[in-house]
């Protein structure tokens, strides 16, 4: 056998009986097991979570606000010898019905108004029916009947007192008054 060739295979069997030396146990005595360590539980105080609580009235305790605190519209405007609700106001209608939800000891009057034309009976009527369509809504939004009051003023408190088609425009509404 060449002398390369008789290194190599000696090289081998040494490299052979290290790694089998190497996997082999060295203990010869019974392994002492660690006793486990005994470890204090710090004490944490609990936390206490402070919800924010958001009111749904103004300082006054009478002005609805939305979320981010600003007063909403509680004045509903209508066309002429109309009753039916204008669908820009259904958005605010809802946030009104979501505050009295929330709030069942509330309640509110919805008040009519007409302008000064026409009779004073047809006007009492038109303020009524003016008043019912936002307790309608606010019903079928889920607002107990119990906190909904309907009255009809007709013409008799005018928010613009002139006689002319802008102020008849600004009386011909419906004002939801929380209590």
């Amino acid at each position: 056998m060449p002398t390369q060739s008789r290194l190599s295979s000696a090289a081998l069997s040494i490299l052979a009986a290290l790694f089998i030396a190497g996997c082999s146990s060295t203990a010869t005595g019974p392994v002492n097991q660690q006793e486990p360590v005994e470890q204090n539980p710090e004490v944490v105080a609990p936390v206490e979570v402070v919800e924010e609580v958001i009111s749904d009235f103004a300082e006054d305790n009478n002005t609805p606000v939305d979320g981010s605190g600003q007063p909403i519209s509680r004045t509903f405007y209508f066309e002429y010898d109309k009753a039916i609700l204008n669908p820009s106001d259904l958005a605010v209608l809802e946030v009104h019905a979501q505050i009295l939800r929330r709030n069942s000891d509330r309640s509110v009057v919805v008040q009519g108004h007409c302008d000064e034309r026409g009779t004073r009976e047809y006007n009492l009527a038109l303020g009524e029916r003016r008043a019912a369509a936002i307790s309608s809504f606010l019903r079928s939004a889920g607002v107990g009947s119990r906190q909904i009051e309907v009255v009809s003023y007709g013409e008799e408190r005018p928010q613009n007192p002139a006689h002319n088609s802008a102020a008849w425009a600004q009386n011909r509404r419906a004002v939801v008054e929380y209590r």
